[in-house]
């Protein structure tokens, strides 16, 4: 009950401070007043957005701490969707009741028009151009684009029951796209499954519990024909070769947003890094990682979280006992995709090494 009245008194904040044009989360963690400290000495008064810029950046170009954007960000009410930010637009740094406050103006690339018959024509059609330029993300898509839209998390009892690969066409083990695979469990003619195999079990570090398993994302493919339990599937695109075992499951329909805002998180986050991608051991700058919050402790996309280096452990040789030395702060990184209980991050900057096991906690 606690936690849904926190949740319904949140949004009636945001609501509010939307409704003044300014951000939600100038209402919170940081005050206004406070602001200005923040910003970086060497800020432009008026920066131009140029192709390839993130909002990550163009916030690093303002703020010292560029989680902080929220705060400062005005809202332009005369402008159709004022949070997306385009190649050639402009973005001014202004004070409003002696408070910076960052203000867009609107470049060529993304300005939407709408042409509209004259008067004196009746039922002529109207003609709307589009922005020339796709709004820049929050973050480098390069990074994360495959975890967007395909890797995700579920619970093992749910994978464990999934269809499965039984067998290719003539017997064949190892297929791709273009081949037929048959899978054991009932599938719905015509539709169309992912197809992914078996990845990490995470389990929190601390408490022992069982948080998810990674269902990695392999292919799509539809189903064609069926026989009692047993499915033909046709293989339309694969990332890898298929293998006799891999899981089938329904496609993810979530709209894919990348631009959302750099922000702190609402509560106190204390975590972990659990894993990290790529088949690495070491963490460096634009990696991705799974910490070990999610959804259940209020983590949102965009929520930004300092990564600590664990401390070493040391002998004290006066106690004649090992101590656990005090972690020391060494990057960032930002949240771009969450589950019930972990999250996907993106390391943004980082000072040196980490590792599995590295804490993550309020920026």
């Amino acid at each position: 009950m606690k936690k849904v009245c926190k949740r319904l008194l949140t949004s009636a904040v945001l609501s509010i401070g939307l409704s003044f044009g300014v951000s939600g989360a100038a209402l919170a963690s940081e005050s206004a007043a406070d602001i200005s400290q923040y910003l970086r000495p060497d800020h432009p008064d008026v920066y131009t957005v140029v192709k390839g810029d993130t909002l990550w950046d163009i916030s690093g170009t303002f703020l010292s701490r560029p989680w902080l954007w929220p705060e400062i960000w005005q809202i332009n009410p005369q402008i159709e969707n004022p949070h997306l930010i385009y190649p050639g637009d402009q973005i001014a740094l202004v004070y409003i009741d002696g408070q910076p406050r960052l203000q867009l103006s609107r470049g060529d690339a993304g300005r939407t028009v709408r042409l509209t018959p004259s008067d004196t024509v009746s039922l002529q059609p109207k003609i709307r151009a589009t922005p020339l330029e796709s709004a820049i993300p929050t973050i480098s898509l390069d990074a994360i684009q495959s975890f967007l839209v395909q890797n995700r998390v579920v619970s093992p009892a749910l994978l464990e029951a999934a269809p499965y690969v039984v067998e290719g066409e003539a017997e064949r083990i190892v297929l791709g796209a273009g081949d037929r695979v048959y899978v054991r469990g009932g599938l719905d003619e015509n539709e169309s499954y992912s197809i992914v195999r078996r990845g990490p079990l995470y389990v929190d570090p601390e408490t022992q519990e069982v948080l998810g398993r990674e269902a990695t994302y392999i292919g799509l493919g539809q189903a064609v024909a069926l026989d009692a339990d047993i499915s033909t599937m046709a293989v339309s695109s694969t990332r890898e070769e298929v293998q006799i075992g891999d899981r089938i499951l329904p496609t993810e329909e979530r709209k894919v947003d990348a631009n959302f805002f750099p922000s702190a998180p609402t509560d106190q986050i204390s975590g972990q890094i659990i894993s990290v991608f790529g088949g690495v051991t070491q963490v460096g700058q634009y990696d991705v990682v799974v910490i070990n919050r999610g959804a259940r402790e209020d983590l949102e996309v965009g929520n930004v979280l300092a990564i600590y280096k664990r401390g070493a452990l040391a002998r004290d040789r006066i106690a004649n006992e090992v101590i656990r030395l005090p972690s020391e702060r060494a990057g960032l990184m930002m949240i771009f995709r969450t589950f019930e209980k972990l999250s996907y991050g993106l390391v943004l900057t980082t000072d040196r090494p980490l590792a599995v096991n590295d804490e993550v906690r309020n920026p």
